[in-house]
């Protein structure tokens, strides 16, 4: 009786000591695939097509590497400065992107297999000038994460009205390359873009001015 009960103490003392030595592994599998959960989860439409601007505000995640970690806002030249890998330059980079490419620069030369993971903490304002024979003429907003079209920002300023001519349609886009500072200048016919006789969609920039001009009688 006394070797059974010794046996059995044993027996329990060491399965103790193996559930202890596997726990840290245990631990960090745990936190690895919430990591990946929680990714997976903020991998939605809007954050695949989200461009990064000036003055958004991003939290840099490297998982286990906490040091690493940096919640910084993009300069006006759309770049960031991170730990170890130091100026990132995520012009025309959409969130998803500029984590595929930090994740890449601490792999190449400092961490094996890092865990990145990006988040836009805040955005910075970004609107459209709808002007002419449209509804209600005005500023429009960029909807939150995701871009916008020409036809969706004269929807949103209240759509065609009954005078508008949509194939003399005008945008106007400030372009910093041209020496004398004036605007590029597109005319576009929206019937075409409605009735989808083109695979143009004239995806909209900041700042960007659309004037719809009144049919002539």
């Amino acid at each position: 009786m006394i070797r059974r009960i010794t046996f059995l103490v044993l027996a329990a003392t060491l399965a103790s000591l193996a559930a202890m030595a596997a726990s840290p592994a245990a631990t960090a599998k745990a936190e690895a695939e919430a990591t990946r959960a929680d990714a997976a989860k903020a991998d939605t439409p809007g954050k695949l097509d989200y461009v990064l601007q000036p003055s958004d505000l991003i939290k840099v995640q490297v998982f286990q590497e906490e040091d690493l970690s940096r919640e910084v806002r993009i300069s006006q030249e759309c770049s960031v400065n991170l730990p170890l890998i130091g100026t990132v330059n995520l012009t025309g980079k959409t969130a998803r992107l500029a984590e595929d490419l930090i994740r890449s620069l601490y792999e190449r030369d400092y961490l094996v297999h890092p865990q990145v993971n990006l988040i836009v903490v805040e955005y910075v304002p970004r609107n459209v000038f709808v002007l002419g024979s449209v509804g209600n003429p005005g500023v429009v907003l960029f909807p939150r994460e995701q871009g916008l079209t020409l036809l969706d920002a004269i929807s949103r300023a209240g759509s065609f009205n009954r005078l508008a001519d949509k194939k003399r349609v005008t945008l106007k886009r400030v372009n910093a390359a041209n020496p004398d500072g004036k605007p590029d200048t597109f005319t576009i016919n929206a019937e075409e873009l409605a009735k989808g006789d083109t695979t143009e969609t004239w995806p909209l920039q900041p700042n960007d001015v659309i004037t719809v001009p009144e049919r002539i009688l």
